[in-house]
């Protein structure tokens, strides 16, 4: 039941802030696909290449996303982010349905819902943290049906070298049992999930018409194993 209000707020919030943005016109959109050599979360591995459609809209601090991911064969994801930005502080809330291809969208017991909060330093010091907690969802409870609060917390840092834009970041799951311990034979520990380093760059097609372009190393010490994962968007 509440996982059903918070949707009503999120779509209620969105309407209302829709409406506003009509009659100022100062509403800010963005639409783009990314198609990915695979899908890596948080360091760990998803499924393999995909195509990974977004649609944002924004005003005056407020923004609201849904971000989807499709693979070639069964796995869907669909996500909605309702977040607001303040100088660096960034507040937001996630539905995640990642059942997949045939499940039903509407059966909040496939949902996860995760709240973040985000904090960018400034151009001095471009590092980026970010905490994050699953707080509503039956995937995330344990054996006994207490919800288990998995959370992650990432520390990133933005620098360029040339024309290529650098992101190294570090990722942990700070506490266990945790949705993210599935392959744990120590679910009480904490566990690092995520040493990454994303390269990106525009790649030129016509003197009017780049491509953004990306590569990405991940390795997950979690569970001992590395990605390179390529992406482009579109």
């Amino acid at each position: 039941m509440k996982t059903k209000i918070l949707l009503l707020a999120m779509v209620f919030t969105f309407g209302s802030v829709t409406s506003s943005l009509k009659a100022q016109e100062k509403v800010k959109a963005d639409a783009r696909v990314d198609l990915v050599s695979s899908y890596v979360w948080r360091g760990l591995y998803q499924t393999g290449a995909s195509i990974q459609p977004t649609l944002a809209f924004a005003y005056s601090g407020f923004n609201l996303t849904a971000w989807g991911s499709t693979d070639f064969k069964l796995f869907k994801e669909f996500d909605l982010t309702l977040g607001y930005t303040t100088g660096g502080l960034t507040l937001s809330v996630t539905d995640y349905w990642w059942a997949g291809q045939g499940q039903r969208y509407f059966d909040y017991d496939l949902h996860y819902f995760e709240g973040t909060a985000a904090y960018y330093m400034g151009e001095s010091f471009p590092m980026t943290l970010s905490w994050s907690t699953i707080f509503s969802g039956e995937g995330d409870k344990d054996a006994s049906g207490d919800q288990m609060y998995s959370s992650y917390l990432e520390a990133g840092y933005d620098f360029t070298v040339g024309e290529i834009a650098l992101h190294p970041a570090v990722g942990i799951v700070p506490w266990g049992p945790s949705l993210f311990h599935i392959q744990s034979t120590r679910p009480e520990d904490m566990q690092m999930t995520n040493i990454s380093l994303k390269a990106s760059k525009n790649i030129k097609v016509t003197d009017a018409y780049t491509i953004p372009a990306f590569a990405q190393v991940v390795v997950s010490p979690y569970d001992d194993n590395i990605h390179f994962v390529f992406g482009m968007t579109f």
